[in-house]
């Protein structure tokens, strides 16, 4: 193995790239112009710049540092899906430095076709526009339920809960949220079964805190059903509940996106600010060391065979996707 890449979905960081960069988002969707426009001013709250790729900056930085130190002594590249550096982009650069064979590492934890499949997708694409000698890339396993990310979220949400005094925190209910997709989509993958795991492993080692699992930023047609209750929905329910307190962890997220400091920030902070409750948002596991420990011991079991640690009742999942996991929608559908 020569290297290591971390795909991820990149995000604009100043507001001319914006529209370019929603227009790579939707290629080849349907998606009405006005949309793109309501995501863009979303966007130009915060001077068009998402938080993702200073984040993956800061994490790639991480794990050179824990792999110069630890080893293996692999070098780090990073591709995007979406804005630069563009994964293209990146395996031109690659194979021009030699590099014949790659292990890639997704920031998405969790199985879906746009948080798994669809990079391998982008991968091959990338690697038809290269051509010759361009590096294949392994993809590494998905890690929802590995000691490293969990380890991660507890902590965050450990926290977030020093908002309140310690003899309060155990009551404190916890929203885990994640980005919806369509239950069209959710049916061909072990998305919400996967997130219901991690949900109960990071809950159960905080401690007695009551918590469910509920979703964010959802974008389809207003026919097309998706996966719910949406965080708003559920902070409503807690305060006809006589609940006026959450702590709001987005586990589905490995760093912020824009739909972490919009959609949660802003919007559902917004929401709770209405209602009269007191909402502490947990950070997302980011620079972690447990997480960039855990990238570096993925990297392990593929290289040097070090066994596969899970928390899981299932047991680590292969590290070679079956060909029918993690199907579109559409796919799903036919």
């Amino acid at each position: 193995m020569d290297a290591i890449l971390v795909l991820s979905f990149g995000g604009p960081e100043g507001l001319d790239d914006v529209t370019p960069f929603l227009q790579n988002v939707v290629r080849g969707r349907n998606v009405p112009p006005e949309r793109l426009q309501q995501v863009a001013q979303h966007y130009a709250l915060f001077g068009g710049v998402s938080p993702l790729n200073a984040q993956n900056r800061a994490l790639i930085a991480a794990l050179e540092a824990e792999l110069g130190e630890r080893g293996p002594a692999l070098p780090v590249y990073w591709g995007n899906r979406n804005w630069h550096p563009l994964l293209e982009d990146t395996l031109r650069r690659m194979a021009g430095d030699g590099v014949r064979r790659a292990l890639g590492f997704v920031t998405s934890a969790f199985s879906s076709y746009s948080g798994c499949r669809q990079y391998r997708e982008d991968v091959e694409r990338a690697r038809a526009a290269v051509g010759e000698g361009a590096p294949s890339v392994e993809k590494l396993r998905v890690f929802h339920d590995h000691p490293g990310f969990i380890e991660a979220s507890v902590d965050r949400v450990r926290e977030a809960l020093t908002a309140w005094p310690a003899a309060r925190r155990p009551s404190v209910p916890i929203a885990f949220t994640a980005h919806s997709i369509p239950l069209v989509m959710a049916g061909g993958c072990a998305y919400e079964a996967q997130l219901q795991e991690s949900c109960a492993l990071v809950a159960e080692r905080v401690g007695t805190n009551p918590w469910a699992l509920v979703y964010q930023s959802r974008s389809g047609p207003p026919g097309q059903a998706w996966l719910g209750p949406d965080i708003r929905e559920h902070l409503k329910r807690l305060y006809e509940s006589g609940i006026d307190e959450v702590v709001v962890s987005p586990l589905g997220f490995v760093s912020d996106h824009m739909e972490v400091v919009y959609d949660l920030d802003t919007e559902a902070a917004a929401a709770a600010k209405a209602l009269g409750m007191t909402l502490q948002r947990a950070a997302t596991p980011g620079t972690h060391p447990a997480i960039v420990a855990m990238i570096r011991e993925l990297v392990l079991e593929r290289v040097a065979g070090v066994t596969a640690r899970t928390l899981g009742r299932r047991g680590p999942l292969p590290d070679v996707c079956p060909a029918d996991c993690c199907l579109s929608g559409k796919a799903v559908a036919s």
